[in-house]
């Protein structure tokens, strides 16, 4: 059996899709679960829309996900270059012989031919424009002319007509085009680079690729595809396309009006390569069961082609995405967290704004809040009031006792109880009998008393256990913090 090998080839446009990422994922397991090779191509042909920086970019996030590649950029490998602007002449020696075969053909239409055509055909109300074929039978010396003169030409791909060109794909079975619904697309560009229709033929035959995976919207493309290969005569690799990514509850696309949409954001944001890895997995896929948490082993060990889903989008729930990361946060052992904490604050150059303490207290702090965590980013609007005085808002903190006097009255009775207290009961629950106690004897209801105490301490009105914030934080500095609140 001849070993998988599967690929991804970014085009370095831009910034990294967190769709992109998910079809990393997939061609990744798939060649991981059968001991074959995963390869990164990079397709740099459209010259126009490079960005400058978006190939580094592009492979910092892929590895920074965990998505390590076989063969291609900074790896190398038998099939060299992996960079499709390093293989011009490849294209060109390819779309020659596609020619000399009579499966391409010169057009030399100027760009004002082809608006022209395109407006005419849109005034005849068409429902799509396509090629006309003008140049499709040129005569052999009218095209020698053109050539001798240093004419401008790209070289496009001859459609047969009346034909229906046939394929199987993995997950949407057999499908069939009409051939006449095919437009004669270009494969060779005018400046000599060649289009994504040729250089993927060509450059995934040349280095093996068995299995192409990639988003559905490419279906409309394939059949151009098999014409190149049996133009070549080549066998084609097994075609699995995958179902697109759109917004919860709406077949829109992610748009950055609902949230992050580039891998690395999700990054910046706090969440967890885990957590999104495992996220992704699902986007598309299923392991047939009720288990939700997966590793990347786990995922590679399950994964199957037969458990893609068979549909044309699968929403991206930024809301479950949220739980996922949140499970991740609370599961992960305290000291891992904390390091994760701080390399996520350092790689994007976040301040935590949590001073000079011990190690020992920055777990302490952050063992209270991970259950309310569900990003890294959270951190420090979570913790910073165990690190600086908080501002405390009068409104606030009068806001449950329904007055000022009342709330004053609940401030001097909670700093005369706990002035007295010595440091050896300075502890949650020798702190939770006298506050109860207190507030009984005071006739105090619970909300009113403990939610003043809070807004007091902290300057919020959503902590951890409050008690246990008390007892963290030491007695000297809630004393001082109720102090202060009591002059408001």
């Amino acid at each position: 059996m001849q070993s998988i090998r599967t690929r991804m080839a970014p085009s370095p446009t831009g910034d990294y899709h967190i769709g992109h990422i998910r079809t990393v994922l997939y061609n990744y397991a798939l060649s991981k679960k059968h001991g074959g090779k995963f390869i990164i191509r990079i397709e740099d042909t459209d010259q126009v829309r490079l960005v400058e920086g978006a190939v580094d970019r592009i492979l910092d996030v892929i590895g920074e996900y965990g998505l390590n590649w076989d063969e291609g950029p900074k790896k190398g490998g038998d099939f060299g270059p992996y960079t499709q602007s390093e293989r011009l002449d490849i294209y060109k020696d390819h779309a020659q012989k596609l020619i000399d075969g009579g499966n391409a053909y010169y057009c030399f239409c100027s760009k004002e031919d082809l608006d022209q055509m395109r407006k005419e055909q849109q005034a005849q109300g068409l429902p799509k424009t396509m090629y006309d074929g003008r140049c499709k039978n040129l005569p052999a010396e009218k095209i020698a002319q053109f050539l001798s003169e240093g004419k401008s030409y790209t070289v496009r791909l001859k459609v047969p007509s009346g034909e229906t060109i046939e394929f199987d794909d993995e997950v949407y079975g057999h499908l069939s085009f009409s051939s006449d619904e095919i437009d004669d697309t270009v494969l060779l560009k005018s400046d000599g680079y060649p289009t994504y229709h040729l250089a993927v033929v060509v450059d995934d035959h040349m280095m093996g690729i068995t299995h192409v995976m990639r988003g559905n919207d490419w279906i409309p493309s394939t059949p151009k595809h098999i014409l190149l290969y049996k133009a070549f005569n080549w066998q084609p690799p097994i075609y699995v396309h995958l179902p697109n990514l759109k917004e919860q509850g709406a077949d829109r696309k992610l748009s950055k009006r609902f949230g992050s949409v580039f891998a690395t954001d999700f990054l910046r944001e706090g969440y967890l390569v885990e957590a999104l890895l495992n996220f992704l997995m699902f986007l598309g896929w299923n392991p047939g069961g009720e288990k939700e948490i997966y590793s990347l082993e786990e995922f590679v060990n399950d994964f199957e082609i037969s458990r893609i889903h068979k549909t044309d989008l699968v929403a991206f729930d930024r809301e479950k995405l949220l739980w996922v990361n949140g499970y991740y946060i609370r599961s992960m052992p305290l000291a891992k967290l904390c390091k994760s904490v701080k390399d996520w604050a350092e790689k994007f150059e976040i301040d935590l704004k949590c001073g000079e303490y011990e190690l020992d207290y920055h777990l302490k702090v952050l063992d209270l809040v991970r259950e309310r965590m569900k990003k890294l980013s959270e951190y420090v609007g979570l913790t910073h009031y165990f690190y600086h005085k908080p501002e405390v808002s009068p409104e606030l903190l009068y806001k449950y006792a329904k007055s000022e006097e009342r709330g004053q009255e609940i401030i001097g009775s909670i700093l005369a109880l706990l002035e007295n207290v010595t440091q050896e009961k300075w502890k949650t629950a020798d702190l939770e009998k006298m506050c109860h106690e207190n507030l009984e004897k005071n006739d105090y209801k619970t909300k009113e008393f403990f939610m003043t105490l809070r807004v007091a301490i902290t300057g919020e009105t959503a902590t951890p256990p409050i008690l246990e914030v008390m007892e963290l934080l030491g007695k000297e500095l809630v004393l001082e913090r109720l102090a202060s609140a009591s002059k408001l």
